[in-house]
């Protein structure tokens, strides 16, 4: 059970970093995704998609 404080406080931290929350729950997703769902040719597309944002990134 969570006090109502801890509840409190938590709801103040969600609302101040919505985003990083955003980023915490794709990549969640994304990690669930690869490891449960992802057949070969995606693990192939996204190791492309993936190599292809790294090198661009450098420039």
């Amino acid at each position: 059970m969570v006090s109502e404080a801890q509840q409190r406080a938590k709801k103040k931290w969600d609302d101040k970093n919505k985003n990083k929350n955003r980023i915490y729950r794709y990549r969640s997703y994304a990690r669930k995704f690869i490891r449960d769902l992802a057949t070969n040719d995606d693990l192939k597309e996204l190791d492309e998609l993936i190599h292809n944002r790294l090198n661009n990134s450098n420039e």
